[in-house]
């Protein structure tokens, strides 16, 4: 199964597409952006867990493995 490569920070809401670097997640896929994940210490919010750099997706693999749409961003 894919990451589901949730496409804004949690914190900020700033954009994070699948196929850039500079996205932090945790075991749960809570996704942030570099200063948000800089600013928590690189520790999850929700869950408590370590926050890692995302993988990348390349583009050619984004109609196989399309990635999320729906933002996550409640600010």
């Amino acid at each position: 199964m894919a990451l589901e490569m949730r496409p804004d920070c949690q914190r900020c809401g700033v954009d994070l597409p699948a196929q850039a670097p500079g996205a932090f997640i945790c075991s749960f896929e809570c996704t942030y952006c570099a200063d948000c994940a800089e600013a928590l210490d690189d520790q999850c919010p929700q869950c408590g867990g370590e926050l890692t750099d995302r993988p990348t997706r390349a583009r050619q693999h984004h109609d196989s493995a399309p990635p999320s749409k729906v933002r996550h961003f409640k600010g």
